[in-house]
């Protein structure tokens, strides 16, 4: 909270020393600003009636922005409103660039929107100015246990901060709740249920500036995709192949303490308010083949339905998202291709959606590749704002030039940029025909060496003394497997020795400790003597002569890991009935610990090694 008040301090500090408006001419007669904050996903929009009381004719308006706020906006859309009252409602878009005039405060940043006609004195307008901006809520505290509700702050001004003067004004701030523990008391300012008012004010001089901050509940999910890859491979055979792979973090107040799933399945809405367990993707119409997994395989808890207008996809990751959690997993489908590609002036395009079919999800970074057809050539990209293109290839089944894809790679992506993008290029229509000639010409290659092989005569004399030889490699290498097969069911008893501390941690029951050691010990008894043959025939083995140091090393490493964790096993079951402490017992442990860690680097080197001899 210091550090959010520090900004403020230094950004009213800086503004304060202007001495004269930038412009004079014009005036906001009235203003009337809505800020949406239900979500992560801060919305604010702006209603703006520009007056003219200058006798110069005027091109462009100035809209002016904190700097704190700027880095934060991942959208902003400026129309001109035409119409009044009733019929009040077509709108154009018009164009903003950021300026930087002399004379300006040096932590605000000016955006020239240019008007399509000039504004004469005496004439007024409205521009809608609509801003969507991200990570602007900080969670505070920053930590909360499982649960807690999460609560936010959100900082903005009461006033609209403006180079122009302004007649009157209004700020209207929505919340997800009535619950807000408390918010900047100003003049004209009150909470009517779950929305905040501030104003109206009026006859405020330019730059007028009033910090106001707002400390709220939150408890929507906060789905961040720090990652997110985009695959969209055409396929001219009829299918649009779609592959996106997420990497998900919850952005909200990070999870302390333990999690207990017992009290998350038995009062979900209280024990896990701030988690999020589920996302929704509205996929287009006609998707067809789709598929959820992630890094362990395919998850089944999910679900689709839909409609003649869009496919609905609810996916539920394998474990809750809490504070500071991740999580990483791969959806696909396949769309019909003449839904998304077309043809104009001698050009096929694509004309897809940008951003992520995920509702309310922000995305840190997203990276979307178009995978063309081999032989696409001339390749234009036309998208509706600012991403960084570049083009690479890639190689996939029978391609021999290798398929063009073009990346348009972008930050700071939310749900308003799900805009329609085209990727132009040309292709022959005679490459269709290059992988069908390959798989004919490969079939037919194959049946002649099939033939070939069948007449000839690749037999080995058995009494040859490299036949032999060859036998008594092969009778080696089914020696080592075994080996190894053993040496790994030793290294899994070491494992559940240590997850039987880690449980005497958790439960303190000691005697159900000792009884896995005592089974521990029979076990790593009985793989010895199934070892001891193996051994005894790789050391008389000239061919397993180059490995033999190897298993020889293994072996004492291993049995030296087995000497020190059943020593360190004594040392923490003796200090739990003797009721040491925590902090005691860890630091008798602590250098056998740190020996057991080295051993198990060399074993898992050595295993290593081993396996490659196979």
């Amino acid at each position: 909270m210091e550090k959010m008040g520090f900004r403020f301090i230094v950004f009213v500090l800086a503004i304060s020393f202007l001495s004269t408006p930038v412009i004079s001419d014009l005036i906001l007669s009235k203003v009337e600003r809505k800020t949406d904050l239900t979500s992560q996903i801060v919305r604010i929009s702006s209603s703006l009636k520009v007056e003219n009381e200058g006798p110069n004719v005027v091109s462009e308006v100035l809209l002016s922005f904190p700097d704190f706020q700027v880095k934060k906006m991942a959208h902003m859309v400026v129309s001109l409103v035409e119409g009044k009252g009733k019929s009040k409602g077509s709108s154009i878009n018009l164009p903003a660039q950021v300026i930087h005039p002399d004379g300006m405060p040096p932590a605000l940043t000016l955006y020239s929107v240019s008007l399509p006609k000039g504004l004469s004195k005496g004439e007024s307008l409205t521009l809608e100015v609509f801003a969507v901006y991200t990570h602007s809520l900080q969670p505070f505290p920053e930590e909360i246990t499982q649960a807690d509700i999460q609560l936010v702050v959100y900082q903005d001004s009461a006033y609209f901060l403006s180079p122009y003067k302004v007649k009157f004004q209004s700020l209207n701030v929505k919340l997800p709740s009535s619950r807000v523990e408390s918010f900047t008391k100003l003049e004209n300012s009150k909470l009517v249920e779950s929305e905040l008012k501030y104003g109206p004010y009026e006859d405020l001089p330019p730059f007028s500036y009033s910090p106001v901050v707002v400390h709220y509940e939150n408890n929507r999910p906060f789905a961040v995709a720090q990652v997110l890859v985009r695959e969209i491979e055409i396929s001219h055979w009829g299918n649009v192949q779609v592959t996106e792979h997420y990497k998900v973090a919850h952005g909200g107040a990070l999870n302390k303490g333990g999690f207990s799933r017992l009290d998350y399945q038995a009062r979900p809405q209280v024990r896990g308010v701030s988690s999020f367990q589920r996302l929704i993707a509205k996929l287009p119409r006609g998707a067809h083949s789709i598929y959820y997994r992630d890094e362990i395989g395919n998850i089944s808890t999910s679900h689709v339905w839909g409609d003649s207008r869009k496919t609905v996809l609810e996916i539920e990751p394998r474990f809750p998202i809490f504070g500071g959690w991740r999580t990483a997993f791969t959806i696909g489908y396949g769309l019909p291709l003449e839904d998304f590609l077309f043809a104009s002036e001698g050009k096929r395009f694509l004309n897809f959606s940008y951003g992520s079919p995920m509702e309310d999800l922000v995305v840190d970074n997203l990276i979307m590749k178009v995978v063309l057809p081999e032989g696409s050539k001339d390749i234009s990209v036309s998208v509706p704002f600012g991403v960084k293109q570049q083009e690479e290839v890639k190689y996939s089944n029978l391609d021999i030039l290798g398929r063009p894809v073009v990346l348009l790679e972008k930050t700071n992506v939310v749900p308003e940029h799900n805009q329609y993008f085209q990727v132009y290029y040309r292709f022959n229509n005679l490459s269709l025909l290059m992988e069908p000639l390959m798989l004919i010409c490969g079939f037919l290659f194959l049946f002649i060496t099939c033939i070939a092989y069948m007449h000839a005569d690749f037999s080995i004399s058995k009494s040859s003394a490299s036949y032999l030889a060859k036998l008594q490699l092969d009778e080696v290498q089914a020696t080592i497997q075994q080996f190894q097969n053993i040496m790994n069911r030793c290294l899994a008893v070491h494992d559940k020795l240590d997850a039987s501390l880690r449980d005497l941690s958790r439960t303190g029951d000691v005697q159900a400790c000792k009884a896995v050691r005592k089974l521990a010990i029979s076990l790593l008894k009985d793989l010895s003597k199934d070892m001891k043959p193996l051994l005894i025939f790789l050391q008389s083995s000239p061919q397993a002569a180059q490995i033999w140091t190897k298993v020889e090393d293994l072996v004492g490493k291993e049995k030296e890991m087995e000497e020190k964790l059943m020593l360190k096993h004594s040392i923490v079951v003796e200090g739990y009935e003797k009721k040491s402490g925590g902090r005691e017992i860890e630091n008798r442990v602590a250098p056998h610990q740190q020996k057991l860690t080295s051993l198990r680097q060399e074993v898992d080197d050595l295993l290593e090694i081993i396996d490659e001899f196979c």
